[in-house]
């Protein structure tokens, strides 16, 4: 089974190596193409940053993993996702695992993430898709990390669920404080909010506040309290809720 491995932080993240190694532990046929730089926020957009629609792509490397194909590509996470899906780096993938992110995916923020991002691209054209984060932005306890990604990775391998993108965050906490792997619903709000700051005759500044979880079930606060949450997101669909007839009178 041939994985893909992407995510917005960019190829030479920790948590991409990490994320490739528990995959190649999994049994997987591993090729990783991410972002030849910092890609957060980027969403689903379909951004590169080529020459007339040529996408840079560099063949590199990553630390420990000297047989596995490492692209560095000029594009979003999400566009990479897209071309993967037509055969842009070899086979078409059987799976897309992106991240792990630096930085909680919770609550509706997962709108903007690139790595949510990539994830949803990848179901949408047909391929089964996981993303995964880690709660700290600076993340310290790799084991927990680890532990907690080859557990999804086993289950997404068996189940290959191709209604919904699996959505995981993982607390940044020693393995002997970690709570276990829950369910979670998506919090109201991500890890943080997006306010204007200050305003001026031609620019106005956007600053991000951290958002105090609520003591409730969402991700969000499930995180806060060192549990690893698991969420399915299903890609835009349309709803039948709201009635457009009168519209056209």
């Amino acid at each position: 089974m041939r994985a893909l491995i992407t995510n917005d932080d960019g190829v030479r993240s920790a948590g991409i190596a990490l994320l490739a190694r528990v995959a190649l532990d999994a049994g997987l046929d591993v090729v990783v193409a991410a972002p030849h730089e910092e890609r957060s926020g980027a969403s689903a957009s379909l951004t590169g940053m080529g020459v007339d629609d040529h996408l840079g792509i560099e063949l590199t490397e990553i630390e420990g993993l000297p047989d596995v194909t490492v692209y560095a590509v000029q594009a979003s996470p999400a566009l990479i996702a897209f071309v993967a899906t037509r055969g842009a780096f070899g086979d078409v993938p059987d799976l897309v695992l992106s991240g792990i992110n630096h930085g909680p995916n919770t609550g509706a923020a997962v709108l903007h993430s690139g790595t949510v991002g990539a994830a949803l691209t990848a179901l949408t054209h047909g391929i089964p898709a996981m993303a995964l984060s880690s709660l700290a932005t600076r993340p310290s306890h790799w084991e927990t990390a680890e532990h907690v990604a080859h557990l999804a990775v086993t289950w997404m391998v068996t189940h290959l669920t191709v209604d919904a993108v699996v959505n995981v965050n993982i607390p940044d906490v020693p393995l002997a404080d970690f709570a276990g792997i829950v369910p979670a619903s998506l919090a109201r709000y991500g890890a943080v909010q997006a306010e204007i700051g200050d305003r001026g005759e031609d620019f106005v500044t956007v600053r991000f506040d951290a958002i105090r979880a609520e003591d409730d079930d969402s991700d969000a606060s499930l995180l806060a309290r060192n549990w690893a949450t698991v969420t399915a997101l299903r890609p835009p669909s349309e709803v039948d809720c709201v009635d457009l007839s009168t519209m056209c009178e």
